[in-house]
């Protein structure tokens, strides 16, 4: 074998390993944070393991259509009737940031603030709704993100407590 290919084999080889050590491969079901690339509307903070900016993971609306959508009908308390909400799970946007803690605190753009037990998204479909009806939400119709529990499918979620972690108007979670 000629020197000259023994050589590119071998630093190929180099290139190879020091790609890899300094970025690990990602375990099954796991991927990369993007950068966004339009208006961030959703900031995650707190214990996660990925982030795209430093210590938080932002994502606008394009990012955050890449996971997996989810449709749920339920009513709430706050409008009539049953509605028809399309969005994706907290727990699968958890999961993609690698959260790992005992509650979030969610807040929203008119400053509102919850805490919420991350068990209820395992324990619940909770969605974050970017669409009721049909329609995209928007600011004045709680959107752009809301969190929505399956109310009309659990007898308990149609109490107080949980009516007070229906945030819509999310921009924000912190994972503690």
């Amino acid at each position: 074998m000629p020197l000259v290919h023994l050589l590119s084999g071998l630093l190929a080889t180099v290139v190879l390993s020091t790609q890899l050590l300094a970025d690990p491969p990602l375990s099954s079901g796991e991927r990369p944070l993007p950068m966004p690339s339009e208006r961030v509307i959703l900031v995650i903070e707190g214990n996660i393991r990925h982030t795209n900016l430093g210590d938080s993971a932002q994502f606008d609306a394009l990012m955050l259509d890449a996971l997996t959508t989810h449709t749920l009908a339920t009513e709430t308390s706050v409008t009539d009737g049953v509605n028809h909400f399309e969005g994706f799970l907290l727990r699968d946007l958890l999961e993609w940031v690698g959260a790992d803690g005992e509650q979030v605190v969610a807040t929203a753009l008119n400053d509102y603030i919850v805490e919420i037990p991350l068990d209820d998204f395992y324990q619940y479909d909770v969605l974050v709704a970017t669409h009721m009806d049909g329609e995209a939400l928007t600011p004045r119709d709680k959107g752009p993100l809301w969190i929505i529990y399956p109310r009309s499918d659990h007898t308990e979620l149609q109490d107080i407590r949980y009516d007070y972690r229906w945030v819509w108007q999310l921009n924000g979670l912190t994972v503690e």
